[in-house]
């Protein structure tokens, strides 16, 4: 078809008759998006997070008779499902609110969570007082020590002397296992005489060789015979 000499100006003249050429997006545009969907992100693991703590039940504590103001207080560590438990469990042993919460710190102040209710329960149980147990605690070792300290009670030895054995374990001092000093006791020692044995140091190898010595003599002296005398004819 041939064209006019109009039409042919027009198309010579540099006007395109085919589909407009797309546009390149706007870089300021997609930075922003960019951005946007970064605070989205973020803003939604907060929410996340504050759910969680949200969903975090203390109903069982509530129940269990602990005050709602020693509840708040206790809100403040953001405790645990499990130290929950722990805590419901002491509290069902009629442990006060100031013991448990005294414990759950003491754990927090080894940045640990508070896991110890049984020892603390079976320490009571035992005989020791709540400011003992919670010496146990402070110094981190009241699951380590719980059952050696349950030991000397049963062993039957005085407050005092128990005390210093658990203090010189607490300081890291050698003294003798609960095992040792029931096995001296068994030989007729005093617990007098025990408490200068721990007081000296002894322990290790040398504990051992001085409590065998100790049950030797035991034990020889149970073999001798008596000579029975008898009217001569």
């Amino acid at each position: 078809m041939r064209l006019s000499p109009y039409l042919r100006l027009v198309l010579s003249s540099g006007i395109q008759h085919s589909t407009a050429k797309q546009v390149d997006g706007c870089p300021f545009y997609n930075e922003g998006m960019r951005q946007s969907l970064i605070l989205l992100g973020v803003f939604l693991l907060v929410l996340a997070g504050c759910q969680k703590n949200s969903q975090t039940d203390y109903s069982s504590l509530d129940q269990s008779g602990m005050w709602s103001s020693s509840l708040a207080e206790l809100k403040k560590y953001k405790v645990s499902d499990a130290e929950i438990a722990q805590l419901t469990k002491l509290k069902q042993s009629s442990a006060s609110d100031e013991f448990c919460l005294a414990l759950l710190k003491a754990a927090r102040a080894h940045h640990h969570d508070f896991t110890g209710a049984d020892a603390a329960i079976d320490l009571s149980r035992a005989g020791y007082t709540d400011a003992q147990i919670l010496e146990l605690a402070q110094s981190d070792q009241m699951d380590i020590l719980s059952g050696e300290a349950i030991t000397l009670k049963l062993i039957g030895l005085s407050n005092p002397t128990i005390q210093t054995i658990i203090h010189r374990r607490i300081q890291g001092l050698p003294t003798l296992t609960s095992e040792q000093i029931g096995r001296l006791k068994n030989t007729g020692m005093s617990e007098k005489q025990i408490l200068e044995v721990v007081n000296g140091g002894l322990s290790g190898q040398k504990a051992e060789d001085f409590i065998a010595q100790r049950e030797a003599v035991r034990n020889h002296s149970n073999t001798g015979f008596v000579r029975v005398k008898g009217r001569k004819h």
